[in-house]
Order: structure tokens, then C-alpha cells, then sequence
């Protein structure tokens, strides 16, 4: 089993990572061929809201460089906090203020002690020219092929609609006001550009709304052609969900440039959280959050 890489793209990782770090302590990461694979999955994350994403190897890495019996995959489960503090060494050692300047990170399975890790092997030069090695590795624990292969995304209907978000930084100025007020948010969207979010308790109501948000035509919806009549596009839908969940979600805005959120009316919402251009994206983080069922 063998696995290096050059990350080229050393912010964009830090930012993907910091995104999904206060979800869980421990995540998964599948590397393939082609693509990186992050998954939050565990049962005990607030409101229950799991992460499942897919970032393109090039818009990360060069030179890499993966083999391995089970079909070229390797799959592991590591500490978030260690990938995080490893891949902000590497970055702040790219600011005005770091003694040194990076040249390279390359990230390696290795084996230390009898203990598989994930190295960072950091590579720069001082400001008087000297050459500097710093290495960060991170306890990971390689995932045998048959617990991969239990490793399944939440089953969801197909969402009433898609609604292009504000941005999530905005946006989580709204939320975090309302967040002392009410445990549950009420997202609502229809098919003509309107997106609500209110909360709704004994003693108050607030409720903020957007008009004309984009609803993009996802390829799910192209490809199912029925003969059911097309919903009223003034019908708003309505999922309930964790205010603190969503917040989770929220933290994304470090990475996002568009996110589209699918509501599935009293089932869950999907968002997909772009990195990049959408018609280029390097990847795309899918955060789900299910719904909380009133009364």
C-alpha cells in the first residue's frame, strides 16, 4: 500500500478541513484515483447532520501517486483536529509573518512504530537562505475493504425544490442572532426564487426572506421525466431543522462560492457546498441535515 502526493493547493485543503473539523473529532477520507473523499457519517453529530464529499485530486494535489490491493482505493479514519493543525502549519508557513517560506508539502503514508500516519513533510527556506524540513504526522487507521463497503450516504426522495443560497457568511450573520432564541429553524423555499428562514416560539417570531435566489435545474430533475404535473411554483416547502446543525453547515462559508440547498419537505436538506466555479468546480462538500419532525 502506497500513497504521496504534492499538495499544491495547500488553503483550499486547509479550508475544506476547517469546514467539516467542528462536525466530528474523528472523519474518514477515501482516496482514489481521481478523487478525494470526505465523510462525517457518525450517529452522534448534532441534529445528526453527516457530510459526504468529493473533491477532484488535481485541483489539490500533483504528482500523486496511490496503490493498493483494494482496487487502487485507500480508505482511513483520522483526527480532524491533527489533519487541521498539520495542514495550518503548512499554510501559515506561507504568511508575511513565518520565519520560513514553503516551497513543498508532501503528504505520505508511512508507518512509525508499528503506527500507520499520514505525513506532512513540510520543506521551505529561511529569509537568510537556510533549508528548512518540518514534518507533522498524523495517526490515521487504514479502513479494511469490507467496513468500506458498509460505509452508505443517507437515502433521501427526491427534493421538491433546489434554491440557490445567499452567501453563508451573510447568511450565518442572520443565524447566529437567532440562535438564542430558538433551538429549530424553519427553511422555506418555492420555485420561483423565495427562501424563508424564520423561527417560531411562545414568545417570538422572526422570519427573514429572500426574493428572486436562483433555482437552478439539477441533473436529477432533467433526467426524471414523469407525467406528474408540475408543483405551483408559488407552494413554499418547509423542512425544520437544528439551528445548531445549521450553523455546523454554515462554517463551510470558508470554502463556499455557491451552494445550492435541496429541501425534501419534512425528510431532510441536502446542500452542496461548491468549491470553485460550479461549471469547474474542484469539488463539492454534501452536508445533510434531517429534519426535525413538529409535534
Amino acid at each position: 500500500m502506497r500513497f504521496r502526493a504534492s499538495i499544491d493547493n495547500v488553503p483550499t485543503f486547509f479550508r475544506i478541513i476547517q469546514s467539516i473539523e467542528k462536525l466530528q473529532k474523528k472523519c474518514i477520507i477515501k482516496f482514489t484515483e481521481t478523487n478525494m473523499h470526505l465523510i462525517c457519517n457518525s450517529d452522534t453529530n448534532e441534529g445528526g447532520i453527516q457530510v459526504w464529499s468529493q473533491v477532484k485530486v488535481d485541483s489539490l494535489f500533483s504528482g500523486y501517486r496511490i496503490q493498493s490491493n483494494a482496487g487502487n482505493e485507500i480508505t482511513m479514519a483520522l483526527s480532524s483536529e491533527a489533519l487541521l493543525a498539520a495542514l495550518r502549519s503548512a499554510s501559515s508557513s506561507t504568511g508575511a509573518s513565518s520565519s520560513y517560506a514553503t516551497e513543498e508539502v508532501v503528504m505520505k503514508l508511512a508507518k512509525k512504530n508499528d503506527q500507520a500516519v499520514m505525513s506532512f513533510e513540510i520543506t521551505g527556506t529561511t529569509r537568510v537562505g537556510r533549508r528548512v524540513k518540518v514534518t507533522h504526522d498524523v495517526k490515521i487507521e487504514v479502513m479494511k475493504p469490507s467496513d468500506v463497503d458498509k460505509l452508505s450516504e443517507p437515502m433521501c426522495p427526491e427534493p421538491d425544490t433546489h434554491i440557490l443560497l445567499p452567501p453563508l457568511q451573510k447568511l450565518r450573520t442572520i443565524v447566529d442572532r437567532l440562535r438564542p432564541m430558538s433551538d429549530i429553524l424553519a427553511v422555506r423555499a418555492n420555485n420561483s426564487g423565495c427562501l424563508q428562514i424564520s423561527i417560531h416560539t411562545e414568545s417570538v417570531k422572526v422570519e427573514t426572506e429572500w426574493r428572486d435566489c436562483t433555482n437552478p435545474t439539477m441533473a436529477k430533475d432533467a433526467a426524471s421525466q414523469n407525467d406528474d404535473p408540475p408543483p405551483d411554483p408559488e407552494e413554499l416547502f418547509t423542512v425544520l431543522v437544528s439551528i445548531r446543525s445549521f450553523i455546523k453547515f454554515l462554517n463551510s462559508h470558508v470554502v463556499s462560492t455557491t451552494t445550492i440547498a435541496c429541501i425534501c419537505q419534512n425528510h431532510c436538506m441536502i446542500l452542496y457546498v461548491y468549491i470553485g466555479d460550479v461549471a469547474d468546480a474542484g469539488g463539492v462538500l454534501t452536508f445533510y441535515i434531517p429534519a426535525i419532525l413538529d409535534g
